[in-house]
């Protein structure tokens, strides 16, 4: 049976992609500790994941270990000589690395470095799949000329009908901390690949999501928005009027790319990966959506100044993924993820008011 080394085997990524694999006839090694919960508090918790993995995935074996224990990390991926290495941990949040940006830059830089050495030393032949993020494009992408509809920021150039590609410059540009340490880690792997010769990739994700996300204020767009309206919370819109748009992703279609590399993996290749324009939305555009499905109106309020570095129109050019991968495409609509996301939160949230009530009596 083949092996897999996951890390933040608990996150959404992590935990879709250990699903898929070990539904794909592989065995799941996870790596996470529960950092999410350190860096953004109780509604960060993953450990329902984790319950989730060991009681669905035969075999998994899970290690609460930090990647950024070099010692620990180098000892461990020469024990299982994975042969394929899917890394996800990551601090992710680029609001909160400004705020903690050692802990932000060791974990996402030096953490990336550790888990490549050690895949260089004893499984260099193994694919090594690193989740980068569009952040390393900087606010770059807000040069481009755009134009402003009803509901949404559109861009007015032809050049970027299809959005953007991964030979879009990650120079000059202001990245926020959190997007510098994943420019770090992502020229690493890439580097690991063309210097090494290793099978090594970045996916530059936009917003990815799907019904298991711990959607919390500062990651998660979607969850986060759809926890907000079903609890009847103020969902706080950081400029641009709302009509920033992003390009969602599933992440079961996440996965399927992932494994689709594993079986023809290329050396220090990068991919822009999200739903492109086809699954992008506004702020606004999403109110919208989930108000529709759930009944509910959105509560918000509105602060005139948007977060640094911030994008205000991303989406992801998916034509050289599908040139590479050409039995890959999008399986989940725009409507699809919401749809599963809302019926998600509203299963969460109903066991939690049952074990509340159960507590109380």
């Amino acid at each position: 049976m083949k092996r897999a080394l996951v890390t933040g085997s608990c996150g959404l990524i992590g935990s879709e992609v250990s699903s898929h694999l070990g539904r794909n006839g592989f065995q799941v090694w996870g790596i996470d500790n529960n950092e999410r919960a350190v860096f953004f508090g109780p509604e960060g918790d993953t450990r329902w994941s984790l319950r989730r993995l060991q009681q669905t995935i035969p075999g998994y074996v899970h290690h609460d270990v930090d990647i950024r224990d070099r010692e620990k990390i180098l000892q461990l991926v020469a024990e299982i000589k994975p042969d394929v290495i899917v890394h996800t941990a990551a601090q992710p949040s680029h609001d909160r690395a400004a705020t903690i940006p050692f802990a932000d830059f060791e974990t996402n830089a030096v953490g990336t470095l550790n888990l490549l050495e050690g895949a260089r030393q004893a499984c260099p032949e193994s694919p090594f799949i690193h989740m980068s993020t569009n952040k390393v494009y900087g606010d770059l992408p807000n040069s481009i000329p755009l134009r402003e509809l009803d509901t949404r920021w559109e861009y007015d150039d032809p050049a970027y009908e299809n959005g953007i590609a991964e030979s879009f410059s990650i120079d000059q540009s202001k990245h926020s901390i959190f997007g510098a340490s994943k420019v770090a880690a992502d020229v690493m792997v890439q580097e690991y690949g063309r210097y090494f010769n290793m099978p090594t990739c970045c996916l530059r994700g936009g917003c990815l999501t799907g019904p298991n996300h711990s959607g919390v204020e500062l990651h998660g767009f979607l969850s986060y928005l759809v926890r907000c309206n079903l609890q009847e919370r103020e969902y706080k819109i950081f400029g641009y009027k709302g009509k920033q748009v992003r390009d969602n992703i599933h992440a079961e279609d996440v996965s399927n790319l992932i494994l689709a590399f594993c079986e023809a993996p290329r050396c220090g290749e990068v991919y822009n990966v999200g739903g492109g324009r086809e699954n992008a939305c506004s702020i606004l555009e999403a109110f919208a959506a989930v108000e529709e499905l759930t009944g509910k109106p959105q509560r918000y309020s509105y602060l005139d100044e948007h977060r640094s570095g911030d994008h205000i129109c991303y989406y992801s050019d998916l034509r050289k993924i599908k040139s590479h991968f050409p039995g890959w495409t999008i399986t989940r609509s725009l409507p699809d993820i919401f749809r599963e996301i809302v019926d998600s939160w509203q299963i969460r949230l109903d066991t939690t008011d049952v074990a509340l009530a159960r507590s109380a009596r």
